[in-house]
């Protein structure tokens, strides 16, 4: 059996482009989702999962419409291979029930990785270059004094948390972070 696979991202968008295209590809049946691609719970994309066997084609618009990430679809490539499914995308002209197909999706997922490393090491190497000038990133040091005033705020249950914060500028995550270092819970005080 064919079975297509339609998503957007929003539920104001539109399916009409993808189900057409795969309509006309001609599919048995298609799951539709308007869900978030960066989203791991997508309660169709698991229906689809469940339902398919071995001999089956999975049929997407595009790739970007059934992965979040490069490494999703390569997970999802290796089950499908796994369990004899074949796999095809309209769009980046991709069908694995072909060789070429095969060879033109695993030449993807190399670039796409390749990819993904070197902007790792490019982020690697920026960091370090950084640090060389004396910067080390992340959140600014929190003056000891103002977390000393929050701490003491808070203790006295005198003042809100937003209080606090507008007085000190400590936030309730950093605050509860120091209180959590002092020994004290946020319910304790």
């Amino acid at each position: 059996m064919k079975f297509g696979y339609a998503r957007v991202s929003t539920q104001d968008q539109s399916l009409s482009l993808q189900l057409d295209a795969l309509d006309r590809h001609g599919v048995d049946e298609t799951f539709e989702e308007k869900e978030s691609g960066k989203r791991k719970n997508r309660p169709q994309l698991e229906e689809l999962l469940k339902v398919l066997r071995k001999g089956d084609t999975v049929v997407v618009y595009k790739l970007d419409r059934i992965s979040r990430s490069t490494k999703h679809l390569i997970e999802l490539m290796e089950q499908f291979e796994a369990k004899g499914i074949h796999f095809a995308s309209i769009q980046d002209k991709i069908d694995t029930t072909t060789a070429m197909g095969r060879f033109f999706f695993r030449m993807l997922a190399s670039i796409a990785e390749l990819e993904r490393d070197i902007i790792s090491e490019r982020t690697k190497d920026g960091l370090v270059a950084a640090r060389s000038r004396g910067r080390n990133g992340g959140r600014p040091k929190v003056e000891s004094k103002k977390i000393m005033l929050a701490m003491k705020m808070y203790e006295s249950k005198d003042y809100s948390l937003s209080q606090i914060k507008e007085a000190t500028g400590i936030g309730a995550t950093t605050l509860y972070r120091y209180l959590g270092k002092k020994g004290l819970s946020s319910e304790e005080v």
